[in-house]
């Protein structure tokens, strides 16, 4: 079984990348740091996802870094990734587990306590939990959960979590001091002129508190 030996998770989203160049800023990620992406494009077709999931599987096998593909097994397994990130409306873990095999990972996309126990009675490996704080790109999955919220979820988690939604270099230390494992970020990274700093201060802040 793949560890999640990570803090930092990059969920790609390259609308938020100035220029538009999705695999470039993966790359200075990874340059900073970075050993974890979700490819996270659920508007690309089957083929044009296929195609970017195997540029990022090769740069993040140079960098020794995992990929993960959003919803899509079948992607998934085409590329090679080491796993896949799941939403409410992907096949349920255990389905996914049964497909993937041991040796792959998934991570849960979770807003509730009961969701995360859920995914770890099913075989998941680990979560994301928010949106913790308030962002444009979360807004759709409801208010921010906050972080009292966040602490309840991972006290009572047998799973790492992940914090989601709004987190900056500022809020590290409060999201760490609830239990979370690590952060989970879109824009705090892609959105930035120079995502290899972004990554480097961010993880920086997370490996000295």
């Amino acid at each position: 079984m793949v560890s999640v030996d990570f803090n930092l998770y990059l969920i790609t989203d390259r609308r938020q990348v100035p220029g538009g160049d999705l695999v470039g800023a993966v790359r200075a990620a990874l340059e900073g740091g970075v050993r974890a992406v979700q490819l996270r494009e659920k508007d690309l077709p089957a083929r044009e996802l296929l195609l970017l999931a195997r540029q990022l599987r090769s740069l993040t096998r140079k960098f020794g870094a995992l990929l993960l593909i959003n919803d899509r097994i079948d992607v998934a397994l085409a590329a090679e990734a080491d796993g896949v990130h799941l939403g409410g409306g992907s096949l349920p873990v255990a389905e996914t587990r049964a497909l993937l095999g041991p040796d792959r990972l998934i991570g849960v996309s979770t807003h509730h306590r009961d969701e995360i126990a859920a995914a770890a009675d099913q075989g998941a490996d680990f979560v994301t939990f928010g949106p913790v704080y308030h962002t444009p790109s979360k807004a759709p999955y409801g208010s921010p959960v906050g972080l009292d919220r966040l602490r309840e979820a991972c006290a009572g988690s047998a799973l790492p979590v992940f914090a989601l939604g709004g987190v900056k270099e500022n809020c590290i230390h409060d999201v760490l001091n609830c239990g979370a494992h690590g952060i989970a970020m879109i824009s705090a990274i892609l959105a930035e002129g120079n995502p290899s700093l972004a990554s480097r201060t961010l993880l920086n802040r997370l490996n000295h508190l």
